[in-house]
């Protein structure tokens, strides 16, 4: 089946934002790095058994990286590597679940705001500017500390800090649509309000949130890990980069090893996806392209 003439526009629009993001180095580096720790945290089985997380040997501790213990053992004899592939595991789905929800009642909050205007603007944008005059680390701390700490309220925490962003974004994105022709078309044609958001005007939305979506799970696999580092995120023994950095700290001097893989970890996931969030940018500008 032949598609439409707009099919067709998007489909070359895809193609051109696709072409300037393979031009762009840095953001394909970015992109091929967490790539790979995706696919490592999906196919983790397939790379080490779980029995190698749990399962401890006293006469095994503190063994340097080796051929049998690639990224050597922990205070415990645990291999090191199997924890490392599993705590990426914890921190990769922390964060796109928390990137999924905050986007998905951002979209809801932002888009009404900007659509209906008036009384529900102000009350949308109010309670986020509330929200907003907390530092979201400090907020999330402030929400895990009330609710305890653990796997599910750390992400409940992260979720609700990062609302207020992609809430001011979407809403950014969605206001210059609004006013369009094709709206007022869509509205006169008695075409419903969901329909008119969902076909219309979040399509052309997309740019900005999805950049704001790929910035903000850096963000927030940071900040996962500084919580699990303070004690307040996921609980030892369940493997968690930022969990292990914070058990880590006591044998940095003697095993320092054990601080340096899950930190090269933490510092390579943020990275690319920030390298990737920038190509991103620039690639869906269309003031930047050629």
């Amino acid at each position: 089946m032949p598609l439409s003439v707009n099919e067709q526009k998007k489909t070359g629009q895809m193609r051109e934002v696709w072409h300037r993001l393979v031009r762009n180095k840095t953001a394909m580096v970015g992109l091929i790095v967490i790539s790979l720790l995706i696919l490592m945290s999906v196919f983790a089985p397939l790379i080490v058994s779980y029995d190698s997380v749990r399962e401890t040997n006293a006469e095994e501790k503190y063994q340097p990286p080796s051929a049998e213990h690639p990224f050597g053992t922990d205070d415990m004899g645990r291999d090191y590597f199997a924890r490392i592939v599993y705590g990426g595991r914890a921190s990769l789905s922390i964060g796109f679940i928390c990137v999924a929800v905050a986007m998905s009642i951002g979209l809801i909050l932002g888009a009404s705001a900007a659509y209906f205007s008036g009384a529900a603007d102000s009350i949308i944008m109010r309670i986020m500017d509330v929200l907003s005059c907390i530092p979201s680390i400090l907020l999330a701390l402030v929400i895990v500390a009330a609710l305890g700490p653990g796997l599910v309220n750390l992400i409940i925490a992260i979720t609700i800090s990062t609302v207020p962003t992609f809430t001011r974004v979407i809403r950014a994105s969605v206001l210059p649509i609004v006013g369009q022709d094709f709206i007022e078309a869509a509205r006169a044609c008695g075409t419903r309000h969901p329909r008119i958001v969902l076909r219309h005007i979040l399509p052309n939305a997309m740019g900005p949130i999805i950049v704001q979506a790929t910035m903000a799970l850096s963000q927030i696999i940071i900040a996962a890990a500084g919580l699990s580092f303070i004690g307040m995120g996921i609980q030892p023994p369940a493997p968690e980069w930022g969990a292990m950095l914070s058990n880590a700290r006591t044998y940095i001097m003697t095993s320092p090893y054990l601080i340096i893989f899950p930190g090269i970890f933490i510092v390579l996931a943020a990275l690319s996806l920030n390298l990737l969030g920038d190509g991103l940018r620039d690639a869906l500008d269309p003031r930047l392209r050629d």
